[in-house]
């Protein structure tokens, strides 16, 4: 194991983000944000341009709380159901059959639409034509269908999409495969073809004109507008429903919720009269046969007298006869129970429970049997309500239907012993009546006959008017009689839920800001190289001492021959903070490495060395990397010999293997033939020889090492200098490079190690402590001849 090996790289570098140093470069990128605020807002037009209009149509709707206990002779509302509560009064808004029965009344199985620059607009109502469907034939649904006109006479159908589908009489719809050819017809005339059956009838007065339309059949309104629909409180715990649905024509969505409401309310109502017109008919079918006896015995009475010249009973008949009349109205009554026992319990046995009536509707104040049969209705109620919504196999109907069969064996049950009840009173009152007329037989004949005939003609009458008062009052109850429910608030009007420009544009633009920024802050979270000095400022645990420029030329002797640029400042300004950090010794030692090849220590090196040989110092810049020796081809020189000439022992002076450069004071010890042994050569005592020979005839000695990552030699180097520059160069160097250098300095313990930034691009320098020197590249006189040719040859 090596010494490298031993350095703590143990700390992972820190991906967290300096908004400091964003900040700077967000404002770079000022004409990536517009092109992407240009390009959002372009999208966010688009998008708003081809959205179909969606507006939100909303009414109140009150549903009446459920009553705990039924007024005497009133079925339950379709509120009072049971135990069915207000969320399935909700779930019953939305269903199916509601919605089916309010479509139904209106007619919305015809959109019309026009076309525009982005999408077709629906209309309602203001139409330049009307069309009318004949539902008993087949009908192309779900598809436009392009009419047009150039006179007042005919027309012409296109299919404008490419899916349709055929709806047939029987309620099931097949694919249309082929798509018929345009075809014209006359307006007014009903046109049948083996895809459609129409009649389209002219409004405008314009002659030309074009509109599209798309027939819908029942079964898809009834799924969109029953999906569509939604049902909520008002307030929490409230029992005002808010009645809302999104629809693409305000108009449509008015008319449909407010007949939907009407829809509601008249089914309440007539569900609520339902046991009204059932005793209304049970006493119509009654006084029917009972109208005609009282007008035979009405004429009957009246012959009798006109022909007998008799019409005052004696005192003992008048009292016979007002006996027998008690007793036949007595006995009238309970036979017309009897009667409606028998069509109860008939109407029981078939299950027939729609047309039953109540026993006080028709005067019998039977109390239990009343509120039997009221259950039995609010039951049978109960059940059509689940039916709205479940099947036949779901629990709750199951349930009901329980309840129903049993409370149909009890009612029955009842019915047996009321009837038999009824039956023995009858023969009762008929032996009354029987013993009673006895009493008259000794009265005169022609009384006798009188009584026999007004007797008939008072019980049939008493009947009469006994039903006739009943049916009365059920028509009187069921005119004045209204729903539970009611509307607070009928639709009108509606708000757009989209497209919305406004919010669309704005926020489009938002994110045409961020989306270029969102990047840059991305990209720098997962950024692998360092990018700027800040990085290196705030996480290193060395001083940075120089910032290089990049360098742009061919040549790598800037010093010398660009001295007036901003490179050669920025190795002038290097030198001068190195003598800030030794300010009192004439002599130094340095040495430059990196994390790895390419980041620039031979260039470096070379020209820190250049610009201490031109402040007059001699100064020998050493090649101590042999494996990649790169000096001699910049100064124009052999490598045929050079420091590992001298280390391997072929040449016994030193002195033999330095080369003088044309440049005054400055001496090169190139690398020499690559060895074998690179490493093994830089641990000779020949090399301390050396450096010590090299230090005591020169001012500045400048080793150039090969890379601190990749060799270990360099390591040992340390001990023979001053300072240590270690490079890093911008967009190359990667940021974990940064804990190889603080791993370096905490593991050893040096001091003396110092980071310079290379290769800088010159629009990326910034002020600040270590490079502000840089801020001036492109003031300098070379930097504007290199410009200068530049732009000659680009040109």
């Amino acid at each position: 194991m090596n010494e490298f090996e031993d350095l703590d790289f143990s700390e992972k570098p820190d991906k967290s983000i300096d908004f400091k140093s964003i900040l700077p470069k967000i404002l770079r990128i000022w004409p990536w944000i517009i092109l992407s605020v240009a390009i959002s807002l372009a999208i966010g037009f688009y998008l708003t341009k081809t959205t179909v209009p969606l507006f939100s149509v909303s009414s109140k709707f009150f549903i009446k709380e459920k009553e705990s206990a039924f007024a005497l002779f009133e079925k339950p509302s379709i509120t009072e159901v049971g135990n069915v509560g207000l969320q399935n009064e909700i779930i019953i808004l939305k269903s199916r059959p509601i919605a089916e029965a309010t479509l139904k009344t209106l007619d919305f199985d015809v959109e019309y639409f026009t076309k525009g620059t982005f999408i077709y607009n629906r209309l309602y109502k203001n139409t330049p034509i009307l069309v009318q469907v004949d539902w008993l034939a087949p009908q192309v649904t779900n598809g436009l269908l392009k009419i047009s006109w150039e006179n007042n006479e005919s027309f012409t159908v296109s299919f404008e999409d490419d899916y349709y589908t055929k709806y047939l009489p029987d309620g099931t719809s097949i694919t249309l495969n082929n798509i018929p050819k345009p075809e014209s017809f006359k307006f007014g005339d009903w046109v049948e073809t083996i895809n459609f059956r129409l009649k389209i009838s002219k409004v405008d007065p314009e002659k030309s004109g074009e509109i599209y339309v798309k027939v819908r059949d029942i079964n898809s309104l009834v799924n969109q507008f029953s999906n569509s629909l939604r049902v909520s409180p008002v307030e929490r715990g409230a029992s005002i429903m808010n009645l809302s649905i999104n629809t693409t024509n305000v108009a449509v969505g008015e008319v449909y919720l407010n007949s939907l409401m009407d829809t509601y309310l008249t089914n309440e109502l007539e569900e609520k009269n339902e046991v009204y017109s059932n005793t209304i008919k049970f006493i119509d079918d009654q006084v029917s046969g009972i109208e005609d006896s009282l007008r035979f015995f009405e004429r009957q009475l009246e012959s009798f007298r006109s022909q007998n010249r008799f019409f005052d009973l004696s005192a003992e008949g008048s009292a016979v006869f007002s006996q027998l009349s008690e007793l036949g109205t007595q006995l009238n009554e309970e036979k017309f129970k009897r009667t409606y026992y028998q069509s109860l319990k008939d109407y029981l046995v078939r299950e027939n429970y729609r047309d039953l009536v109540v026993p006080s509707g028709i005067g019998i104040d039977d109390p239990i049997l009343n509120a039997q049969i009221e259950n039995l209705l609010s039951l049978q109620v109960d059940k059509s309500r689940l039916l709205a919504t479940q099947t036949e196999i779901s629990p709750a109907v199951k349930e009901v239907n329980r309840k129903i069969a049993d409370l149909n064996e009890t009612i029955r049950e009842v019915l047996t012993n009321v009837d038999d009840n009824a039956r023995r009173l009858i023969a009762d009152l008929e032996r009354r009546i029987s013993e009673t007329e006895k009493s008259f037989r000794n009265l005169p004949q022609t009384e006798q006959n009188l009584i026999r005939i007004e007797r008939q003609f008072k019980l049939y009458e008493n009947l009469y008017t006994f039903l006739m008062e009943r049916r009365s009052e059920s028509a009187i109850t069921k005119a004045s009689n209204k729903a539970a429910n009611k509307i607070i608030e009928r639709a009108s009007g509606g708000y757009q839920l989209s497209p919305r420009p406004v919010r669309n544009y704005l926020g489009f633009a938002l994110a045409g800001v961020f989306i270029p920024i969102f990047i840059l802050v991305l990209r720098e979270f997962f950024r692998t190289k360092i990018e700027d000095a800040k990085y290196l400022e705030t996480h290193l645990k060395t001083s940075l001492v120089a910032t290089i420029l990049h360098n742009k030329s061919d040549d790598n002797l800037v010093v010398f021959k660009q001295g007036k640029s901003g490179i050669a400042e920025g190795f002038r300004s290097l030198r001068a903070n190195l003598r800030f950090l030794q300010p009192n010794e004439e002599k130094i030692a340095l040495m430059l490495t990196s994390t790895i090849s390419g980041e620039g220590k031979t260039f470096c090196a070379i020209n820190l060395a250049s610009v201490y040989s031109l402040t007059g110092k001699k100064t020998i810049l050493v090649g101590c990397d042999m494996r990649k020796p790169k000096i001699f081809d910049d100064f124009s020189l052999s490598n045929d010999k050079g420091l590992s000439t001298f280390l391997s022992g072929q040449e016994k002076d030193w002195k033999k293997v330095i080369k003088p450069t044309e440049f005054e004071n400055l001496d090169i010890l190139v690398s020499g033939p690559t060895p074998p042994n690179p490493a093994e050569l830089l641990f000779t005592e020949r090399f301390d020889v050396l450096m010590n020979e090299l230090k005591a005839h020169y001012d500045v000695v400048i080793l150039d090492t090969p890379p601190i990552g990749l060799v270990s030699e360099t390591l040992d180097l340390l001990n023979y200098v001053d300072f240590t520059l270690f490079l890093f160069r911008q967009n190359y160097s990667q940021r974990s490079f940064v804990d190889a250098l603080n791993g370096l300095k905490s593991s050893k313990g040096l001091k003396n190690i110092y980071a310079v930034f290379n290769g800088v691009e010159s629009s990326n320098v910034t002020y600040g402590y270590g490079y502000t020197y840089g801020y001036g590249y492109g003031y300098y006189d070379d930097d504007k001849k290199g410009k200068k040719k530049l732009k000659k040859k680009n040109n």
